[in-house]
Protein backbone atom coordinates (compact mmCIF):
# COMPACT_ATOMS: atom_id res chain seq x y z
CA UNK A 1 0.00 0.00 0.00
CA UNK A 2 2.84 2.37 0.85
CA UNK A 3 4.34 1.98 -2.63
CA UNK A 4 1.06 2.94 -4.27
CA UNK A 5 0.69 5.99 -2.03
CA UNK A 6 4.25 7.13 -2.81
CA UNK A 7 3.86 6.61 -6.56
CA UNK A 8 0.44 8.33 -6.57
CA UNK A 9 1.78 11.30 -4.58
CA UNK A 10 4.71 11.83 -6.95
CA UNK A 11 2.47 11.42 -10.02
CA UNK A 12 -0.07 13.81 -8.48
CA UNK A 13 2.30 16.76 -8.63
CA UNK A 14 4.73 15.63 -11.36
CA UNK A 15 2.24 15.16 -14.18
CA UNK A 16 0.51 18.60 -14.00
CA UNK A 17 3.80 20.44 -13.38
CA UNK A 18 5.41 18.58 -16.31
CA UNK A 19 2.49 19.72 -18.48
CA UNK A 20 3.02 23.31 -17.30
CA UNK A 21 6.77 23.16 -18.00
CA UNK A 22 6.18 21.78 -21.49
CA UNK A 23 3.59 24.44 -22.31
CA UNK A 24 5.87 27.33 -21.24
CA UNK A 25 9.21 25.82 -22.39
CA UNK A 26 8.33 23.50 -25.29
CA UNK A 27 11.78 23.57 -26.86
CA UNK A 28 14.92 21.87 -25.46
CA UNK A 29 16.78 24.06 -22.97
CA UNK A 30 20.34 24.05 -21.57
CA UNK A 31 21.80 20.52 -21.70
CA UNK A 32 18.62 19.29 -23.36
CA UNK A 33 19.84 20.79 -26.63
CA UNK A 34 22.33 17.91 -26.69
CA UNK A 35 20.30 15.11 -25.09
CA UNK A 36 17.02 15.52 -26.98
CA UNK A 37 18.50 15.45 -30.54
CA UNK A 38 20.69 12.50 -29.58
CA UNK A 39 17.68 10.56 -28.27
CA UNK A 40 15.80 11.42 -31.46
CA UNK A 41 18.67 9.98 -33.51
CA UNK A 42 18.19 6.73 -31.59
CA UNK A 43 14.45 6.88 -32.26
CA UNK A 44 15.25 7.08 -35.98
CA UNK A 45 17.34 3.93 -35.62
CA UNK A 46 20.66 5.75 -35.96
CA UNK A 47 22.86 4.36 -33.20
CA UNK A 48 26.18 5.39 -34.77
CA UNK A 49 25.85 9.19 -34.77
CA UNK A 50 27.11 10.77 -31.54
CA UNK A 51 27.21 14.41 -30.43
CA UNK A 52 30.81 15.10 -29.29
CA UNK A 53 29.53 17.57 -26.66
CA UNK A 54 27.76 14.83 -24.66
CA UNK A 55 29.93 13.59 -21.79
CA UNK A 56 27.80 10.69 -20.49
CA UNK A 57 26.96 7.31 -22.07
CA UNK A 58 23.57 6.70 -23.72
CA UNK A 59 21.75 5.05 -20.79
CA UNK A 60 18.99 7.66 -20.70
CA UNK A 61 18.29 7.21 -24.41
CA UNK A 62 17.96 3.43 -24.01
CA UNK A 63 15.47 3.94 -21.16
CA UNK A 64 13.49 6.38 -23.31
CA UNK A 65 13.40 3.90 -26.19
CA UNK A 66 12.09 1.16 -23.89
CA UNK A 67 9.58 3.58 -22.38
CA UNK A 68 8.32 4.71 -25.81
CA UNK A 69 8.17 1.14 -27.10
CA UNK A 70 5.86 0.22 -24.21
CA UNK A 71 3.02 2.38 -25.53
CA UNK A 72 3.89 2.63 -29.23
CA UNK A 73 1.61 -0.31 -30.20
CA UNK A 74 -1.37 1.49 -28.61
CA UNK A 75 -0.42 4.80 -30.29
CA UNK A 76 -0.09 3.04 -33.62
CA UNK A 77 -3.38 1.17 -33.17
CA UNK A 78 -5.31 4.40 -32.60
CA UNK A 79 -3.36 6.19 -35.35
CA UNK A 80 -1.87 8.65 -32.85
CA UNK A 81 1.55 7.89 -34.34
CA UNK A 82 2.19 6.03 -37.58
CA UNK A 83 5.93 5.71 -36.95
CA UNK A 84 7.95 5.21 -33.80
CA UNK A 85 10.11 8.32 -34.17
CA UNK A 86 7.03 10.62 -34.13
CA UNK A 87 6.70 9.88 -30.42
CA UNK A 88 10.20 11.19 -29.69
CA UNK A 89 9.15 14.77 -29.05
CA UNK A 90 10.73 16.85 -26.31
CA UNK A 91 7.56 16.55 -24.22
CA UNK A 92 7.44 12.76 -24.40
CA UNK A 93 11.18 12.38 -23.79
CA UNK A 94 10.92 14.60 -20.70
CA UNK A 95 8.14 12.40 -19.37
CA UNK A 96 10.74 9.63 -19.05
CA UNK A 97 12.03 11.36 -15.93
CA UNK A 98 8.53 11.70 -14.47
CA UNK A 99 8.32 7.90 -14.54
CA UNK A 100 11.87 7.63 -13.17
CA UNK A 101 10.99 10.00 -10.30
CA UNK A 102 8.12 7.69 -9.33
CA UNK A 103 10.50 4.71 -9.50
CA UNK A 104 13.05 6.56 -7.31
CA UNK A 105 10.43 7.28 -4.64
CA UNK A 106 9.23 3.65 -4.55
CA UNK A 107 12.81 2.34 -4.40
CA UNK A 108 13.64 4.73 -1.56
CA UNK A 109 10.53 3.52 0.30
CA UNK A 110 11.61 -0.13 -0.08
CA UNK A 111 15.22 0.64 0.85
CA UNK A 112 14.16 2.40 4.03
CA UNK A 113 12.04 -0.58 5.08
CA UNK A 114 14.96 -2.89 4.27
CA UNK A 115 17.55 -0.84 6.18
CA UNK A 116 15.20 0.01 9.08
CA UNK A 117 12.57 -2.77 9.35
CA UNK A 118 11.01 -1.19 12.43
CA UNK A 119 10.39 2.22 10.90
CA UNK A 120 6.84 1.40 9.82
CA UNK A 121 5.02 1.75 6.52
CA UNK A 122 3.62 5.22 7.23
CA UNK A 123 6.97 6.73 8.22
CA UNK A 124 8.73 5.16 5.21
CA UNK A 125 6.05 6.64 2.95
CA UNK A 126 6.53 10.09 4.49
CA UNK A 127 10.31 9.93 4.03
CA UNK A 128 9.98 8.77 0.41
CA UNK A 129 7.68 11.69 -0.43
CA UNK A 130 10.08 14.08 1.34
CA UNK A 131 13.05 12.88 -0.72
CA UNK A 132 10.98 13.18 -3.91
CA UNK A 133 10.55 16.86 -2.99
CA UNK A 134 14.28 17.44 -2.48
CA UNK A 135 14.71 20.60 -4.61
CA UNK A 136 17.55 19.57 -6.93
CA UNK A 137 16.08 16.14 -7.62
CA UNK A 138 12.54 17.56 -7.94
CA UNK A 139 13.48 20.22 -10.50
CA UNK A 140 15.23 17.85 -12.91
CA UNK A 141 12.21 15.55 -12.86
CA UNK A 142 10.72 17.87 -15.50
CA UNK A 143 13.71 18.16 -17.85
CA UNK A 144 15.52 15.65 -20.02
CA UNK A 145 18.66 15.24 -17.89
CA UNK A 146 20.38 12.04 -16.74
CA UNK A 147 20.23 12.67 -12.98
CA UNK A 148 16.85 11.19 -12.04
CA UNK A 149 17.38 7.97 -14.01
CA UNK A 150 20.92 7.73 -12.61
CA UNK A 151 19.57 7.90 -9.06
CA UNK A 152 16.95 5.24 -9.87
CA UNK A 153 19.61 2.83 -11.16
CA UNK A 154 21.85 3.37 -8.10
CA UNK A 155 18.96 2.87 -5.66
CA UNK A 156 17.92 -0.32 -7.47
CA UNK A 157 21.52 -1.56 -7.28
CA UNK A 158 21.63 -0.87 -3.54
CA UNK A 159 18.26 -2.51 -2.86
CA UNK A 160 19.16 -5.76 -4.64
CA UNK A 161 22.58 -5.78 -2.99
CA UNK A 162 20.93 -5.57 0.45
CA UNK A 163 18.62 -8.41 -0.57
CA UNK A 164 21.72 -10.40 -1.64
CA UNK A 165 20.62 -10.69 -5.29
CA UNK A 166 24.14 -9.83 -6.41
CA UNK A 167 23.77 -10.61 -10.13
CA UNK A 168 20.74 -8.33 -10.43
CA UNK A 169 22.48 -5.69 -8.31
CA UNK A 170 25.57 -5.77 -10.54
CA UNK A 171 23.36 -5.52 -13.61
CA UNK A 172 21.77 -2.32 -12.28
CA UNK A 173 25.24 -1.12 -11.30
CA UNK A 174 26.49 -1.57 -14.84
CA UNK A 175 23.38 0.18 -16.12
CA UNK A 176 23.96 3.08 -13.69
CA UNK A 177 27.35 3.72 -15.33
CA UNK A 178 25.49 4.27 -18.60
CA UNK A 179 23.88 7.31 -16.99
CA UNK A 180 26.95 8.70 -15.23
CA UNK A 181 30.44 7.21 -15.15
CA UNK A 182 31.14 8.24 -11.54
CA UNK A 183 28.48 5.76 -10.41
CA UNK A 184 31.26 3.18 -10.56
CA UNK A 185 32.33 4.54 -7.15
CA UNK A 186 28.92 3.70 -5.70
CA UNK A 187 29.17 0.21 -7.17
CA UNK A 188 32.43 -0.28 -5.27
CA UNK A 189 30.95 1.24 -2.10
CA UNK A 190 27.80 -0.89 -2.04
CA UNK A 191 29.62 -4.05 -3.14
CA UNK A 192 32.35 -3.61 -0.51
CA UNK A 193 29.85 -3.11 2.31
CA UNK A 194 27.73 -5.91 0.90
CA UNK A 195 30.78 -8.19 1.11
CA UNK A 196 31.30 -7.19 4.75
CA UNK A 197 27.67 -7.95 5.54
CA UNK A 198 27.98 -11.24 3.63
CA UNK A 199 30.96 -12.52 5.64
CA UNK A 200 29.37 -11.41 8.90
CA UNK A 201 26.40 -13.62 8.05
CA UNK A 202 28.87 -16.47 7.58
CA UNK A 203 30.30 -15.80 11.06
CA UNK A 204 27.31 -14.52 13.04
CA UNK A 205 28.84 -15.15 16.46
CA UNK A 206 31.98 -13.14 15.86
CA UNK A 207 30.38 -9.84 14.86
CA UNK A 208 31.57 -6.70 16.55
CA UNK A 209 28.90 -4.03 16.35
CA UNK A 210 28.07 -0.73 17.86
CA UNK A 211 25.57 -2.51 20.10
CA UNK A 212 28.43 -4.57 21.49
CA UNK A 213 30.44 -1.42 22.09
CA UNK A 214 27.57 0.32 23.84
CA UNK A 215 26.89 -2.79 25.91
CA UNK A 216 30.55 -2.89 26.90
CA UNK A 217 30.40 0.75 27.94
CA UNK A 218 27.34 0.08 30.06
CA UNK A 219 28.92 -3.00 31.61
CA UNK A 220 32.03 -0.99 32.39
CA UNK A 221 29.87 1.48 34.29
CA UNK A 222 27.97 -1.23 36.14
CA UNK A 223 31.15 -3.12 37.06
CA UNK A 224 32.81 0.11 38.13
CA UNK A 225 29.79 0.93 40.27
CA UNK A 226 29.93 -2.49 41.96
CA UNK A 227 33.66 -2.16 42.52
CA UNK A 228 33.05 1.21 44.16
CA UNK A 229 30.61 -0.36 46.60
CA UNK A 230 33.08 -3.12 47.43
CA UNK A 231 35.96 -0.72 47.80
CA UNK A 232 33.96 1.46 50.16
CA UNK A 233 35.11 -0.69 53.11
CA UNK A 234 38.42 0.89 54.03
CA UNK A 235 39.18 2.40 50.58
CA UNK A 236 38.40 5.79 49.09
CA UNK A 237 35.53 5.63 46.56
CA UNK A 238 36.32 6.52 42.94
CA UNK A 239 33.83 8.35 40.82
CA UNK A 240 32.99 6.69 37.49
CA UNK A 241 33.22 10.03 35.74
CA UNK A 242 36.78 10.70 36.85
CA UNK A 243 39.37 11.58 34.16
CA UNK A 244 41.06 8.20 34.55
CA UNK A 245 37.77 6.34 34.01
CA UNK A 246 37.05 8.42 30.91
CA UNK A 247 40.45 7.55 29.50
CA UNK A 248 39.82 3.86 30.17
CA UNK A 249 36.42 3.97 28.41
CA UNK A 250 37.86 5.83 25.42
CA UNK A 251 40.77 3.41 25.27
CA UNK A 252 38.43 0.40 25.39
CA UNK A 253 36.24 1.95 22.69
CA UNK A 254 39.27 2.49 20.49
CA UNK A 255 40.39 -1.10 21.01
CA UNK A 256 36.93 -2.40 20.09
CA UNK A 257 36.85 -0.30 16.93
CA UNK A 258 40.28 -1.58 15.94
CA UNK A 259 39.12 -5.10 16.71
CA UNK A 260 36.10 -4.53 14.44
CA UNK A 261 38.33 -3.54 11.50
CA UNK A 262 40.76 -6.39 12.13
CA UNK A 263 37.90 -8.85 12.56
CA UNK A 264 36.41 -7.83 9.19
CA UNK A 265 39.75 -8.08 7.39
CA UNK A 266 40.44 -11.50 8.88
CA UNK A 267 37.03 -12.86 7.93
CA UNK A 268 37.33 -11.50 4.40
CA UNK A 269 40.68 -13.23 3.99
CA UNK A 270 39.45 -16.53 5.45
CA UNK A 271 36.37 -16.47 3.22
CA UNK A 272 37.98 -15.00 0.12
CA UNK A 273 36.83 -17.80 -2.18
CA UNK A 274 33.19 -17.56 -1.09
CA UNK A 275 33.24 -13.78 -1.33
CA UNK A 276 34.86 -13.78 -4.79
CA UNK A 277 32.30 -16.25 -6.10
CA UNK A 278 29.34 -14.35 -4.61
CA UNK A 279 30.59 -10.95 -5.79
CA UNK A 280 31.99 -12.06 -9.16
CA UNK A 281 29.31 -10.01 -11.02
CA UNK A 282 30.72 -6.80 -9.57
CA UNK A 283 34.23 -7.87 -10.57
CA UNK A 284 33.03 -8.34 -14.15
CA UNK A 285 31.52 -4.86 -14.14
CA UNK A 286 34.75 -3.33 -12.83
CA UNK A 287 36.86 -5.12 -15.44
CA UNK A 288 34.51 -3.91 -18.18
CA UNK A 289 34.71 -0.35 -16.84
CA UNK A 290 38.52 -0.39 -16.80
CA UNK A 291 38.48 -1.68 -20.38
CA UNK A 292 36.14 1.19 -21.32
CA UNK A 293 38.50 3.81 -19.80
CA UNK A 294 41.46 2.34 -21.70
CA UNK A 295 39.49 2.25 -24.96
CA UNK A 296 38.02 5.76 -24.46
CA UNK A 297 41.24 7.35 -23.22
CA UNK A 298 39.47 8.82 -20.19
CA UNK A 299 36.29 8.70 -18.13
CA UNK A 300 34.18 11.26 -20.06
CA UNK A 301 32.99 10.70 -23.61
CA UNK A 302 32.83 14.20 -25.10
CA UNK A 303 33.90 17.77 -24.26
CA UNK A 304 36.95 16.36 -22.50
CA UNK A 305 38.73 19.71 -22.39
CA UNK A 306 35.94 21.14 -20.19
CA UNK A 307 35.85 18.16 -17.82
CA UNK A 308 39.50 17.61 -16.94
CA UNK A 309 40.04 15.73 -13.67
CA UNK A 310 41.14 18.32 -11.09
CA UNK A 311 42.04 18.26 -7.37
CA UNK A 312 38.93 20.18 -6.32
CA UNK A 313 39.05 19.37 -2.59
CA UNK A 314 36.86 22.37 -1.73
CA UNK A 315 33.99 20.56 -3.51
CA UNK A 316 34.09 17.97 -0.72
CA UNK A 317 33.55 20.75 1.83
CA UNK A 318 30.71 22.28 -0.18
CA UNK A 319 28.85 18.98 -0.16
CA UNK A 320 29.07 18.76 3.63
CA UNK A 321 27.57 22.21 4.14
CA UNK A 322 24.90 21.86 1.43
CA UNK A 323 23.79 18.47 2.78
CA UNK A 324 23.74 19.67 6.37
CA UNK A 325 21.68 22.70 5.34
CA UNK A 326 19.28 20.49 3.35
CA UNK A 327 18.90 18.26 6.43
CA UNK A 328 18.44 21.15 8.83
CA UNK A 329 16.55 19.32 11.63
CA UNK A 330 19.39 16.83 12.00
CA UNK A 331 22.27 19.30 12.15
CA UNK A 332 21.45 22.92 12.99
CA UNK A 333 19.39 22.75 16.16
CA UNK A 334 20.40 23.82 19.70
CA UNK A 335 20.19 20.24 20.97
CA UNK A 336 22.42 19.00 18.15
CA UNK A 337 25.06 21.67 18.77
CA UNK A 338 25.04 20.92 22.51
CA UNK A 339 25.31 17.21 21.74
CA UNK A 340 28.48 17.75 19.70
CA UNK A 341 29.98 19.98 22.40
CA UNK A 342 29.15 17.36 25.04
CA UNK A 343 30.76 14.67 22.88
CA UNK A 344 33.93 16.73 22.44
CA UNK A 345 34.12 17.23 26.21
CA UNK A 346 34.39 13.50 26.87
CA UNK A 347 37.90 13.30 25.49
CA UNK A 348 39.26 16.80 25.12
CA UNK A 349 42.67 15.78 23.75
CA UNK A 350 41.34 13.63 20.89
CA UNK A 351 38.56 16.11 20.11
CA UNK A 352 40.99 19.01 20.01
CA UNK A 353 43.32 17.14 17.65
CA UNK A 354 40.41 16.09 15.40
CA UNK A 355 39.04 19.64 15.20
CA UNK A 356 42.53 21.06 14.63
CA UNK A 357 43.09 18.57 11.81
CA UNK A 358 39.67 19.37 10.33
CA UNK A 359 40.39 23.09 10.32
CA UNK A 360 43.89 22.59 8.92
CA UNK A 361 42.79 20.34 6.05
CA UNK A 362 39.82 22.61 5.29
CA UNK A 363 42.08 25.66 5.16
CA UNK A 364 44.42 23.89 2.73
CA UNK A 365 41.46 22.78 0.58
CA UNK A 366 39.94 26.28 0.50
CA UNK A 367 43.21 28.15 -0.03
CA UNK A 368 44.91 25.89 -2.57
CA UNK A 369 42.16 23.76 -4.10
CA UNK A 370 39.17 26.07 -4.70
CA UNK A 371 38.55 25.88 -8.44
CA UNK A 372 36.50 28.42 -10.38
CA UNK A 373 35.49 26.65 -13.58
CA UNK A 374 34.92 28.93 -16.62
CA UNK A 375 31.31 27.70 -16.80
CA UNK A 376 30.77 28.79 -13.19
CA UNK A 377 32.12 32.29 -13.81
CA UNK A 378 30.34 32.94 -17.11
CA UNK A 379 26.89 31.40 -16.64
CA UNK A 380 24.46 33.44 -14.52
CA UNK A 381 21.60 30.97 -15.00
CA UNK A 382 22.44 28.89 -11.92
CA UNK A 383 22.39 29.25 -8.15
CA UNK A 384 26.09 28.41 -7.99
CA UNK A 385 26.99 31.52 -10.01
CA UNK A 386 25.44 33.79 -7.37
CA UNK A 387 26.64 31.75 -4.39
CA UNK A 388 30.20 31.94 -5.72
CA UNK A 389 30.10 35.67 -6.46
CA UNK A 390 27.86 36.95 -3.66
CA UNK A 391 28.93 34.63 -0.84
CA UNK A 392 32.18 32.72 -1.31
CA UNK A 393 33.99 35.46 -3.26
CA UNK A 394 32.24 38.52 -1.84
CA UNK A 395 35.61 39.49 -0.30
CA UNK A 396 38.97 37.81 0.25
CA UNK A 397 38.06 36.73 3.79
CA UNK A 398 34.69 35.12 3.25
CA UNK A 399 35.91 31.77 1.95
CA UNK A 400 37.91 31.37 5.17
CA UNK A 401 35.01 32.51 7.37
CA UNK A 402 32.97 29.60 6.00
CA UNK A 403 35.54 27.02 7.18
CA UNK A 404 33.97 26.56 10.66
CA UNK A 405 30.64 25.75 8.95
CA UNK A 406 32.33 23.19 6.69
CA UNK A 407 34.05 21.54 9.65
CA UNK A 408 30.91 21.55 11.79
CA UNK A 409 28.80 20.07 8.96
CA UNK A 410 31.18 17.19 8.31
CA UNK A 411 31.70 16.47 12.03
CA UNK A 412 27.94 16.38 12.48
CA UNK A 413 27.43 14.08 9.47
CA UNK A 414 30.14 11.66 10.61
CA UNK A 415 28.90 11.67 14.19
CA UNK A 416 25.30 10.91 13.17
CA UNK A 417 26.35 8.14 10.79
CA UNK A 418 28.63 6.71 13.48
CA UNK A 419 25.65 6.15 15.77
CA UNK A 420 23.98 3.72 13.36
CA UNK A 421 26.75 2.45 11.08
CA UNK A 422 30.02 0.67 11.61
CA UNK A 423 33.20 2.69 11.43
CA UNK A 424 34.23 0.92 8.20
CA UNK A 425 30.93 1.93 6.58
CA UNK A 426 31.35 5.58 7.59
CA UNK A 427 34.96 5.70 6.40
CA UNK A 428 34.09 4.09 3.06
CA UNK A 429 31.19 6.52 2.57
CA UNK A 430 33.41 9.55 3.19
CA UNK A 431 36.01 8.19 0.76
CA UNK A 432 33.33 7.50 -1.85
CA UNK A 433 32.01 11.06 -1.61
CA UNK A 434 35.55 12.38 -2.01
CA UNK A 435 36.26 10.16 -5.02
CA UNK A 436 33.04 11.26 -6.74
CA UNK A 437 33.27 15.00 -6.04
CA UNK A 438 36.93 15.98 -5.72
CA UNK A 439 37.88 15.24 -9.37
CA UNK A 440 34.96 17.36 -10.66
CA UNK A 441 36.13 20.93 -11.42
CA UNK A 442 32.60 22.33 -11.84
CA UNK A 443 30.44 23.04 -8.78
CA UNK A 444 27.14 21.31 -9.51
CA UNK A 445 24.49 20.54 -6.88
CA UNK A 446 23.27 17.74 -9.16
CA UNK A 447 26.44 15.81 -8.32
CA UNK A 448 25.42 15.78 -4.63
CA UNK A 449 22.09 14.00 -5.06
CA UNK A 450 23.18 10.35 -4.71
CA UNK A 451 25.34 10.82 -1.59
CA UNK A 452 22.63 13.07 -0.13
CA UNK A 453 19.94 10.41 -0.57
CA UNK A 454 22.33 7.84 0.94
CA UNK A 455 22.65 10.07 4.01
CA UNK A 456 18.87 10.31 4.42
CA UNK A 457 18.59 6.52 4.21
CA UNK A 458 21.05 6.05 7.07
CA UNK A 459 20.25 8.99 9.32
CA UNK A 460 18.14 8.40 12.47
CA UNK A 461 14.39 8.89 12.22
CA UNK A 462 12.98 12.24 13.36
CA UNK A 463 9.50 13.35 14.36
CA UNK A 464 6.65 14.16 12.01
CA UNK A 465 6.69 17.83 12.97
CA UNK A 466 10.30 18.28 11.86
CA UNK A 467 9.65 16.29 8.69
CA UNK A 468 6.66 18.50 7.87
CA UNK A 469 8.70 21.67 8.44
CA UNK A 470 11.49 20.38 6.22
CA UNK A 471 8.97 19.34 3.56
CA UNK A 472 7.47 22.84 3.55
CA UNK A 473 10.96 24.34 3.10
CA UNK A 474 11.55 22.00 0.16
CA UNK A 475 8.21 22.96 -1.41
CA UNK A 476 9.02 26.67 -1.01
CA UNK A 477 12.41 26.19 -2.72
CA UNK A 478 10.79 24.07 -5.45
CA UNK A 479 8.11 26.63 -6.25
CA UNK A 480 10.52 29.57 -6.15
CA UNK A 481 12.90 27.90 -8.61
CA UNK A 482 10.05 26.79 -10.86
CA UNK A 483 8.55 30.30 -10.98
CA UNK A 484 11.95 31.81 -11.75
CA UNK A 485 12.54 29.24 -14.48
CA UNK A 486 9.16 29.57 -16.16
CA UNK A 487 8.10 33.17 -15.64
CA UNK A 488 11.27 35.24 -15.18
CA UNK A 489 13.19 34.71 -18.44
CA UNK A 490 15.93 37.11 -19.47
CA UNK A 491 18.25 37.75 -22.43
CA UNK A 492 21.97 38.00 -22.98
CA UNK A 493 23.34 40.80 -25.12
CA UNK A 494 26.06 38.62 -26.62
CA UNK A 495 23.81 35.64 -27.46
CA UNK A 496 20.33 35.37 -29.02
CA UNK A 497 17.54 33.42 -27.42
CA UNK A 498 15.73 33.30 -24.09
CA UNK A 499 17.67 32.42 -20.94
CA UNK A 500 16.12 30.90 -17.82
CA UNK A 501 17.26 30.57 -14.22
CA UNK A 502 17.61 27.00 -12.88
CA UNK A 503 19.57 24.80 -10.50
Amino acid sequence: MGKLVVAAAVAGWAIPIAALVNSVVPEPYMDEIFHVPQAQQYCHGDFLTWDPMITTPPGLYYVSLAYLASFFPVAWMFRVAETFDVLCSTTVLRSTNVIMAMVCAVLFHDLLLCIRPGIGERKATTYAILVALYPVHWFFTFLYYTDVASLAAVLAMYLFCLKKHFWISAMFGAFSILFRQTNVIWIIFFAANGAISYIQDLYPKGNVSHENIEATHQSDKVVSGRDNKTAAQGLRRRRINSPMSKKVVVSESSKLYNKEVWDICLKLWNSKCEVLIAFAPFVFVMVAFVAFIIWNGGIVLGAKEAHVVSPHFAQFLYFGLVSAAALLPWHFTPSRILDLFHLSGKNKTCSFLAVLMGFGLSFIAVHFFSIAHPYLLADNRHYTFYIWRKVIQVNWMMKYVLIPLYVYSWFSIINILGKTQKRVWVLSFVLSVALVLVPAPLIEFRYYTIPFVTLVLHFPVIGNGKLLALGLLYVAADLFTLVMFLFRPFHWEHEPGTQRFMW
